[in-house]
């Protein structure tokens, strides 16, 4: 038995003909589009939204675009035509991703991270804020904390989960540090430590990183059981105590190697309290995996792109997506949304965004 799929391609031909009126104040003819038309356009609103799924979301070039659908749909345009597309929803979709800045502001929780990018050869840094149901991308120049703040604004009163990066201090009324970060932060203190020569290893900072992994393994074990209902919420005060004092006896002596003996210090310090606010806060993620995740897009598509290369393409490359993205976590087809996008006002693209129009 031999399964196959059997590929009828069909691209529709639909011409309008319309009615002609004149404006005296533009002192131009005027036309009204109609349904499912776009005005002084030759490629319809669900091709060009396809386009845009296709580069920013499965990570295909212009090139390749062109000749997805030049070969399956026999629909002809050239790849600076797909880089129009990319414009015009960009500059329709403009308010929609202002819009996802307010949101996120005001969400109970949010994930931040950034990456590196690339803006005509110049270092740039592709920032991510978001969670499960939203998704914000911002590229700047700067990674500074006027760049964070721009983002979250200067009152933002949810939990921020991040890592231990200085810009983001200050921001949110707590913060859940990244649980995998630290473990994976003294598996690289430990194999620095195993270079040296024998005689100069200390056996206590060996133990110290192999306590700290088998900590943070037990607390985001536990964060999980917590979310999932595994381990009652009411039992979170006590798990926290316990950890605490498991963590107060792998750190009571100092160390002799620096990078452990600076791992120690921060986990003693005054930030050991957002060690786990996952404890203190129902929803609260102990990792940032969710920011890591989310950002590898752009990460995958800086490799197949090499950045940008202006203005127009940095606001181009935050915009389309932080709205792909958000529609895939709302359940919306990214697809569906761009046509609305494309072919209707900004009102009605906005509800066919969201699940919860409201």
């Amino acid at each position: 038995m031999q399964e196959d799929i059997v590929i009828k391609p069909k691209t529709t031909v639909v011409k309008y003909i319309h009615e002609q009126s004149f404006c005296s104040k533009c002192n131009r003819p005027v036309i009204q589009g109609g349904e499912g038309e776009l005005l002084n356009s030759h490629i319809g609103p669900v091709a060009k939204s396809a386009a845009i799924y296709l580069r920013y979301h499965i990570g295909i070039s212009y090139r390749k675009t062109a000749e997805l659908f030049r070969g399956l749909f026999s629909l002809n345009f050239v790849p600076a035509s797909a880089f129009g597309f990319d414009k015009k929803a960009a500059l329709r979709g403009l308010p929609i991703y202002d819009d996802l800045r307010e949101k996120i502001r005001v969400t109970d929780s949010a994930h931040a991270d950034e990456t590196s990018w690339r803006n005509d050869g110049i270092g740039h840094y592709a920032w991510f804020a978001g969670n499960e149901d939203l998704a914000y991308f911002h590229i700047d120049r700067h990674r500074s904390s006027e760049v964070a703040k721009s983002i979250f604004g200067d009152h933002y009163e949810g939990i921020l989960i991040r890592d231990r990066y200085a810009a983001y201090n200050g921001i949110g009324k707590e913060w859940q540090a990244c649980l995998a970060h630290i473990s994976r932060n003294a598996k690289d203190i430990s194999q620095e430590h195993n270079l040296l020569p024998q005689e100069t290893r200390e056996t206590a900072t060996e133990r110290f990183c192999d306590r700290i992994i088998s900590l943070c393994s037990d607390a985001c074990k536990t964060g999980s059981d917590l979310n999932h209902g595994i381990i009652p919420w009411e039992s979170a005060a006590d798990i926290e105590k316990q950890l605490n004092k498991k963590l107060a006896k792998i750190c009571r002596k100092p160390l002799k190697f620096k990078p452990a003996e600076t791992l120690r210090s921060f986990l003693t310090g005054p930030e050991k309290h957002s060690l786990f606010t996952f404890l203190r806060h129902k929803g609260v993620q102990p990792t940032n995996n969710h920011a890591e995740q989310s950002i590898r897009h752009m990460v995958i598509f800086r490799k197949l792109s090499f950045g940008n290369r202006s203005q127009i393409g940095i606001k181009t490359h935050s915009i389309l997506p932080s709205l792909v993205q958000t529609a895939r976590r709302q359940g919306v087809s990214p697809i569906y949304f761009f046509r609305t996008l494309f072919s209707s006002d900004n009102k009605t693209a906005k509800a066919a965004l969201f699940r919860n129009s409201s």
